[in-house]
């Protein structure tokens, strides 16, 4: 089953004790909404999105103010820079968590499975990257923006090769059971097709048979039974192995 992403976070709103600019909570709704920074008077506010979860609808945000002096603060469990490298320690071990998913998938379902889950991830770990890209233009040297912007990008080019191998996966899964069902499909029309030669060969004879009515006499209706009855059903069943070698087409075997 598809889940449908509806693009919503949860109304959650800045600290109030946190001393901002009064342009940032302006620029706020009730709800958080995308992912972006905004930068005024020398302080910078990122407003991220956690991780996505399995079925889970709507955004939960998070909040990360940088100070004009370099200190952090965070509406995180965690001390400022401590708790936004969690978050995306949180979007690694997500990834990790749907790499072994990839890896050990077998089947189309499977594979669909880590797609489905790992769309909303991919999204949202693109947009990370793109809002450290932006804040890391509006603050120039923070090696910490900078090593955050570079671990984002990593986990972007991964999420992004996860998803493309999951789909060709996928892809190949799909095909592979559709030339199997197509292989076993011909095997049946050749089976089909020499039944009917047999049955439009006999035909007549059958027809004829019952017609006039040929009974002919061999001798074994005078035996004691069972052993004619015996040796009757034994030369059926023979034949019977015979006739299902003929009918049933061999298969090519892959070299």
């Amino acid at each position: 089953m598809i889940r449908r992403e509806h693009n919503m976070t949860e109304k959650i709103q800045l600290p109030k004790m946190w001393e901002v600019p009064g342009v940032f909570r302006e620029r706020l709704g009730d709800r958080s909404g995308r992912q972006r920074a905004m930068f005024a008077d020398g302080h910078l506010l990122l407003i991220l999105h956690k991780a996505p979860q399995p079925n889970e609808d709507q955004r939960v945000a998070a909040f990360f103010w940088r100070q004009p002096d370099g200190n952090w603060m965070a509406s995180e469990q965690g001390a400022g820079l401590a708790a936004l490298n969690l978050h995306v320690d949180e979007y690694e071990s997500v990834i990790d968590h749907w790499e072994n998913q990839e890896y050990e998938a077998v089947s189309a379902a499977s594979y669909f499975e880590v797609l489905d889950r790992l769309a909303p991830v991919h999204r949202a770990v693109r947009n990370l990257h793109a809002v450290l890209q932006d804040a890391r233009k509006q603050v120039n040297g923070d090696r910490n923006l900078i090593n955050l912007r570079d671990r984002a990008y990593d986990l972007e080019r991964r999420a992004e090769l996860l998803y493309a191998g999951s789909k060709n996966s996928l892809d190949f899964a799909v095909a592979q059971r559709s030339e199997e069902q197509s292989s076993a499909a011909n095997r049946m029309a050749q089976s089909a097709h020499r039944l009917n030669l047999l049955a439009a060969f006999f035909f007549p004879l059958a027809t004829l048979s019952a017609v006039f009515g040929v009974n002919l006499k061999f001798g074994l209706e005078e035996n004691p039974p069972p052993w004619g009855f015996l040796v009757l059903v034994g030369v059926g069943l023979l034949m019977g192995l015979v006739l299902a070698a003929f009918v049933t087409p061999r298969r090519n075997s892959a070299p």
